[in-house]
């Protein structure tokens, strides 16, 4: 009996120092991975984003823009930052919010043609009519990937967005707020907001005044938005806020780069980051908060402005911007100012080939890109916008140069219905694919001119990185982590590489000729330009 005891004594003796040591196992495991956690999370508290649209970096100088210059000398100036193709405000707002390509997170252009939501003609991206219709057409699946906003919430942290244009609808759209974190989370686009019941608010802390009418330049709405956000900020400053300008993109688009609105629209988004900037400090949370400054793309300068429609009409299509009640073989044209799409009623490829063999003897069309193999194009896929069920037949994206505009900006543009000396954006020009990004904070470097290759799907990875929260299960990100710029971050061993791609066809007397150029890095391809041109034989 003693001995059996002793054994079954012996037997929980063991047992219990066995699940002792399973325990410090555990908290050790735990200890480690939290440790891990805690060396893979950013200093910063919090991050604050502000998007300049349409702001060219070469146009940072402290002569216009003292306090972005400042940020861009003392933290990180990204020298070769890009947009996503197409180089317009809906798809790189949608990348920036995503950190996903076109072909991935389902915003292909600014405007775009789905025939459940509209048969006769296209839609814009951004509407909230057609982005309530197809969500509800599709259980919610109008973009389709979580945005960073969507994400941080999930997390329990609220978000504040907000913007002079209608962009940041698709950065935060849902009206259902369901969380904690969702219901004190703020939405302000273009003067409106979710939830509705804080507009008077803002209205109140903008003097009484309503959003106010656009102008060139569009200083007063602007600087509605950002006086909304320092009220939003005198209750708390959330983990993320994302803050977006309409200038200089207004007054280019009206007066092209380099112009005096222009240049009055930069100064103006100055003030404003001065303004943000300042109530960091007096919140004394400025040495705990990294910002951004961004834009959605570059631009460029209208050379002269072709009517696609009327072109296509010309080799006997039945091409427009609208189609009443369209037929097998009828051509959509959708406008983007530097590109172009076309759906092709029914899918013939007859007709999308002569499309394509038009433009390759026209003395307008840059790459074009093809949903089908076609002599002298690159696929959809070969710069990401190749999405399922939504994608064009064909896009084009229009010719241009390095030429100099009135007021000495160079790139020069062919823009589908465009004015010549007024400007535009979203083709594959080096000065559409040439975009500003500057950090600034505790998390990032001193000084820093980052030379390698960085871009607009590179903000969301990052920012969630420095916050601690991990990307949405099942939807990986396709940017990267910006480490070299970060202050315990290092360069990765590779080197970018660039390559570029040719398309050739020869026509009769003619020999037509279109490439893409492009680099990779760190796992993520970014595109530099591309450009195309028909010569005699």
């Amino acid at each position: 009996m003693i001995s059996r005891r002793r054994t079954r004594f012996s037997a929980v003796a063991l047992e219990l120092a066995l699940l002792r040591r399973f325990a410090l196992c555990m908290v050790a495991l735990l200890a480690f991975r939290l440790a891990s956690q805690a060396a893979s999370h950013g200093k910063a508290e919090h991050v604050v984003v502000m998007v300049w649209d349409g702001m060219r970096p070469d146009f940072i100088t402290p002569q216009y823009c003292p306090n972005l210059y400042t940020l861009a000398t003392n933290g990180v100036f990204f020298k070769n930052h890009h947009p996503a193709y197409v180089s317009s405000t809906e798809v790189n707002g949608t990348a920036i919010a995503t950190g996903a390509f076109p072909d991935h997170n389902g915003i292909g252009a600014n405007t775009d043609y789905r025939p459940m939501l509209g048969w006769s003609g296209p839609n814009a991206t951004e509407g909230v009519e057609a982005v309530r219709k197809w969500d509800l057409i599709t259980g919610g699946k109008y973009l389709l990937v979580p945005t960073i906003a969507e994400i941080l919430q999930a997390a329990g942290h609220p978000t504040i967005t907000a913007g002079t244009k209608a962009v940041v609808f698709l950065h935060d759209r849902s009206n259902k707020r369901s969380t904690a974190a969702s219901s004190n989370s703020v939405l302000l686009y273009k003067g409106q907001t979710i939830p509705r019941g804080l507009l008077p608010s803002l209205v109140k802390a903008n003097e009484d005044k309503a959003f106010p009418e656009f102008k060139y330049p569009n200083k007063d709405a602007d600087f509605w938005t950002t006086r909304s956000v320092r009220s939003l900020w005198n209750k708390s400053v959330p983990k993320y806020t994302l803050v977006w300008m309409s200038e200089p993109d207004y007054s280019q688009h009206e007066h092209s780069p380099g112009s005096e609105n222009a240049l009055a629209g930069i100064e103006n988004n100055d003030k404003n980051l001065g303004d943000l900037l300042k109530a960091l400090d007096e919140k004394k949370i400025r040495d705990k908060t990294d910002v951004f400054v961004v834009s959605d793309h570059g631009f460029s300068t209208v050379a002269k402005g072709p009517d696609v429609s009327d072109f296509l009409k010309k080799v006997h299509l039945k091409a427009g911007k609208k189609l009443d009640d369209p037929e097998s073989g009828d051509v959509m044209v959708v406008p983007l100012g530097g590109s172009v799409a076309l759906y092709v009623i029914d899918d013939d490829e007859s007709v999308m080939a002569k499309i394509a063999q038009a433009f390759q003897t026209s003395d307008f069309a840059g790459p074009i890109f093809s949903r089908i193999p076609l002599p002298g194009t690159f696929p959809l896929s070969d710069v990401r916008i190749a999405i399922t069920n939504i994608a064009p037949d064909l896009v084009l994206s229009m010719r241009w140069t390095e030429e100099r505009n009135q007021y000495g900006v160079p790139g020069m543009l062919y823009s589908e219905g465009g004015t010549k000396n007024k400007g535009h954006h979203a083709s594959l020009s080096r000065f559409d694919m040439h975009n500003t990004l500057v950090a600034s904070g505790p998390d990032f470097k001193k000084g820093l001119v980052n030379s390698m290759p960085s871009g607009n799907t590179d903000l969301a990875p990052t920012i969630l990185h420095i916050l601690g929260v991990p990307q949405a299960s099942g939807f990986p990100m396709d940017g990267r982590v910006l480490k070299e710029a970060l202050v315990d971050g290092e360069q990765t061993a590779t080197e970018p590489k660039t390559e570029t791609r040719e398309a050739r066809r020869e026509l009769g007397i003619f020999r037509w000729r279109q490439y893409l150029k492009y680099t990779d890095y760190d796992g993520v391809r970014y595109f530099d330009e591309g450009n195309a041109g028909t010569e005699l034989r």
